[in-house]
């Protein structure tokens, strides 16, 4: 793809995302788009969003699940990048109607301490350079209409992004942690959704996860830095988020995280 049509899907994408206003496939129209492609559409959104004040805090994991990548055909993960425009409080009562059909995913987020910028990057060094963990809540919203998404639509719209929410007001540390066996159970309304364990991350374990991105970013030249915010990738299946719900979600060890939806 030129330059000219990568900043014409962008400013497509920031429209639809700015006034909740969905827009067709992007492989619909450009069957022809690469994968490669539809990341070069991604950073062109990315630096929109920047030029008017935004601020970069870290990225998301998606497709961390081999039989999801099963059914979009695709052989690794994708990521997305996170600003300070989607970040709420836990507890809070937010606008649904801001965005197009918000769905909830329910995942653990590293923090980082230190760059991950060696040319090969272990588990080892991601569990060196995270500050500790919390529980988080992904809010993601396809601006792809009706969800009728393939890879490169959904990687072009940033894996879905639209909030996060993270719980606690403390850091737990992982080196005395087992990630993988680390419970969830996520509840909307008083109703159990989903139950879960971090082994469902990635292959067992959301550190994993972690050790993919930090290679990924080092080969494209943007290494992870200390300060960013990791979301690793959802436990479970996703779950609708409508006006008027409360969704809460217990991860044992590293505490709760909770968010209402304004009602309608």
């Amino acid at each position: 793809m030129n330059q000219e049509l990568i900043q014409a899907l962008a400013n497509e994408l920031l429209q639809a995302e700015d006034t909740a206003t969905p827009i067709p496939p992007l492989t619909d129209r450009y069957p022809e788009m690469t994968i490669d492609d539809a990341y070069a559409v991604q950073k062109a959104v990315i630096d929109k969003k920047v030029a008017r004040g935004e601020v970069v805090i870290g990225k998301k994991i998606g497709l961390t699940s081999q039989g999801i990548r099963d059914q979009v055909g695709v052989q690794e993960p994708d990521y997305g990048i996170m600003t300070n425009a989607g970040v709420v409080k836990d507890g809070e009562c937010i606008d649904v109607s801001k965005m197009i059909c918000p769905r909830i995913e329910a995942e653990i987020v590293f923090v980082l301490k230190k760059d991950l910028d060696k040319d090969y990057i272990t588990a080892w060094d991601v569990i060196d350079a995270t500050a500790g963990v919390m529980p988080a809540l992904e809010i993601v919203d396809s601006r792809i209409q009706d969800w009728r998404i393939k890879i490169q639509d959904t990687v072009s719209d940033s894996a879905s992004y639209a909030r996060v929410v993270t719980g606690g007001n403390r850091l737990v540390p992982i080196n005395d942690l087992d990630l993988a066996m680390v419970p969830m159970a996520s509840f909307r309304n008083g109703e159990l959704m989903f139950t879960g364990c971090g082994a469902a991350v990635m292959a067992s374990n959301p550190v994993n996860s972690v050790v993919w991105l930090a290679n990924k970013m080092k080969q494209y030249g943007s290494p992870l830095q200390a300060g960013e915010l990791i979301l690793s990738g959802a436990f479970t299946p996703v779950f609708d988020f409508r006006p008027g719900d409360h969704v809460f979600v217990r991860f044992g060890p590293l505490g709760d995280v909770s968010l209402r939806a304004q009602k309608g």
